[in-house]
């Protein structure tokens, strides 16, 4: 998803007080234990040694939903929830019972808390606002937050902590506390349905990302992929299992101070193979994003290459899918149909040698419901983007892509993001919801006792 000022996609927190509809709804307790910790089959804790992975299946798909979601189990007891994955934004935020002011349509019920809510002397609501300081009358006040899109679209909410039930790829099961956004107050102004999901799964790099959490209690290391399948799903990881698969293409990322985006570049764009005249493109990975947006030039230049090698072949047609499409004789039912039509794009980094980020024509065209070919390159500075080049969901179809934040670098390889990757495929086996029940019981209990709970 992208964000509404001109930083980029990374989501915008935004300053508001909520007031005290959270507080009034529960019990305050001050939360201030991070992790409840891991067990492995054995029911012995796991070492805080780094180097764990965890992969997640993905649901979901480009065109028509939009998105592409993961099933998370929060709460004690566990409890599925659906969250959009957005590498670019750092907050995770669940629908929220708190009570709930305005909620979407959702897969599940809203999350009901069962803790006070963080207050703003916890160092998650600094880093929260970082660079900002919170803004609170007092310190044991409850940390709210609010994320605003470029959209229109926004949550409002509480800062909680609860528990995580994971499974890392060595069989170990894993309990942490993590802080989270609890939105009681959703709004979604524009034309479309928001996506059909419980919260956001926020994957950036910043100290509030459920990446950088895990990293700091030493579970993962801080690198998160996505692979998105072309004919729907995919899946996630988080940690370090993947990130030495062979042919990686890497480049270095390019952070500016205050932004969390997941940015790289200068990149030139290439149009079948030749220069465009397209050149110094600084780029920001957003898996939030469904299409990729492009600043006004870059995007004038790229929609004149295509109707210019086109030449008449489609005819241009209205389709409220996307702004420019075309159609055939007869309606298109497969993005291979159109293949022939159209030719790849490459951005090619200025920065590291030889790596170019390859966009066939099923890496930025979709077949809509009306069997025509549309554009999915948009012009950015129509949804309040300004200067900044957005790559969405349709170009990583089909790519491994990786966020090494240890070395500060992003990776993409072609792959078949339809299967499960072969360090996932025995993790899930001997291991029942019963088992992982059990690990955040043991902990619970381990707590009860003490004063801060």
């Amino acid at each position: 998803m992208i964000q509404s000022d001109s930083m980029g996609p990374s989501r915008l927190i935004k300053r508001r007080s909520a007031g005290s509809l959270f507080i009034e709804a529960m019990r305050f307790v001050v939360l201030s234990e991070m992790f409840l910790g891991c067990f492995s089959a054995s029911n012995q804790p796991i070492s805080n040694r780094m180097g764990h992975t965890v992969v997640f299946p993905l649901q979901g798909n480009v065109y028509p939903q939009g998105f592409y979601s993961v099933s998370l189990r929060i709460g004690n007891p566990p409890k599925p929830y659906t969250l959009d994955i957005d590498s670019g934004s750092d907050l995770t935020w669940l629908q929220c019972d708190a009570p709930c002011v305005s909620c979407t349509k959702a897969p599940h019920p809203p999350y009901k808390p069962n803790k006070g809510p963080i207050t703003c002397n916890d160092p998650m609501c600094s880093a929260l606002h970082w660079p900002s300081k919170p803004p609170c009358k007092a310190s044991h006040e409850q940390c709210d937050y609010e994320v605003s899109y470029a959209d229109h679209g926004s949550s409002l909410g509480v800062l909680v902590h609860d528990i995580f039930s994971l499974q890392l790829t060595n069989g170990t099961l894993a309990a942490p506390r993590l802080a989270f956004g609890c939105g009681y107050d959703q709004s979604y102004p524009g034309p479309n349905a928001p996506p059909f999901v419980d919260g956001v799964l926020g994957l950036g790099y910043g100290k509030s990302s459920i990446v950088t959490q895990l990293r700091s209690l030493g579970l993962i290391r801080s690198i998160v992929g996505h692979c998105l399948s072309g004919r729907g799903g995919g899946f996630l990881f988080l940690g370090d299992g993947l990130s030495t698969t062979p042919g990686i293409i890497w480049t270095p990322m390019s952070r500016k101070s205050g932004e969390s985006a997941y940015a790289l570049g200068p990149a030139d764009l290439l149009f079948n193979g030749q220069n465009s005249g397209v050149k110094g493109l600084r780029l920001v990975f957003d898996s939030g994003s469904s299409y990729t947006y492009f600043n006004a030039q870059a995007y004038k230049t790229t929609l004149s290459l295509v109707r210019k090698y086109l030449n008449g072949k489609l005819k241009e047609t209205a389709d409220e899918s996307l702004p420019v499409c075309w159609r055939g004789a007869k309606p298109f039912k497969s993005i291979f149909e159109v293949k022939n039509y159209f030719k790849p794009f490459a951005l090619s980094f200025t920065k590291a040698k030889s790596a170019q980020l390859q966009l066939p024509p099923e890496s930025y065209l979709i077949i809509s419901k009306h069997g025509n070919a549309c554009l999915g390159i948009l012009n950015g500075s129509e949804v309040g983007l300004g200067d900044s080049n957005v790559i969405g969901d349709i170009a990583f179809q089909d790519k491994m892509v990786i966020y090494d934040n240890e070395r500060q670098q992003i990776g993409w390889v072609p792959k078949d993001c339809n299967k499960l990757p072969k360090v996932d495929r025995d993790y899930n086996i001997g291991f029942s919801p019963a088992d992982l029940g059990m690990v955040v019981k043991q902990f619970s209990a381990a707590y009860a006792s003490r004063e801060d709970l």
